[in-house]
């Protein structure tokens, strides 16, 4: 009978017998703790296809990877928030509540980032599959900005360049302002109303807004949420 092999952490957080790569400053390199097989040249940006012959700028990592190094790191749960603002457009928020380590000094922490899926940024089948597309893109957001791997995941990469034209008239139709103003003009809301209810908010920096283009994304998605619920 197979002997199950139990995963084993050190008090440090790190899993016993698995080789880390570590920075000058002794904080782990993430980046190092990809795996060749989970890394592919960015066609986009290059015909190069060996790997190792190339620069981060023009890798990609395989969602397997993220999986991977995210299990290295250690983790107690994953949760989604996924708001869908128009029926073409779909917003995921990822939280990851991170084990504790030494490079936290041994507290637990929690992360998000948000990931979103529209036509205008995906191809082929993925238009077919935005909340799944929106929740992966999220999530490998959140592993790769807390574990600061300056790669981008493959499934973050929407159109190819080659369809520009197409793609440039896609996203603005898809972007988050565009959608913004679409609401506030269903709901009869100019933008001066909602600038004045953002600085009643004290939101920071709201008094220097002078279109919806000034407001930042993630507050750009609270907003046609909320909007979006008004009687």
């Amino acid at each position: 009978m197979n002997t199950v092999k139990k995963l084993v952490r050190t008090e440090d957080g790190l899993i016993e017998g698995v080789n880390y790569h570590f920075n000058e400053d002794g904080s782990i390199n993430w980046r190092k703790m990809i795996r060749p097989e989970f890394l592919v040249s960015n066609r986009d940006r290059t015909s190069e296809t060996d790997i190792s012959k190339l620069e981060d700028k023009d890798l990609l990592i395989l969602l397997g990877g993220i999986k991977n190094v995210a299990q290295l790191r250690g983790f107690t749960s994953v949760t989604y928030e996924v708001i869908s603002p128009s029926c073409d457009y779909v917003v995921a928020t990822c939280k990851i509540e991170w084990l504790p380590n030494y490079e936290t000094e041994g507290s637990a922490v929690t992360f998000s980032s948000i990931g979103d899926a529209s036509p205008g940024n995906t191809k082929d089948f993925a238009r077919h599959f935005l909340g799944p597309i929106a929740e992966n893109r999220a999530f490998i957001r959140c592993v790769r900005n807390f574990l600061k791997i300056n790669i981008v995941g493959q499934d973050e990469i929407g159109k190819s360049k080659n369809n520009s034209d197409e793609l440039n008239e896609s996203i603005n139709i898809f972007e988050p302002s565009a959608i913004l103003e679409k609401v506030m003009k269903e709901k009869s809301l100019s933008f001066s109303k909602v600038k004045e209810k953002l600085i009643k908010e004290n939101y920071a920096g709201a008094e220097n807004f002078t279109s919806v283009l000034d407001i930042p994304k993630i507050k750009i998605f609270e907003l046609i949420e909320r909007i979006q619920k008004m009687k």
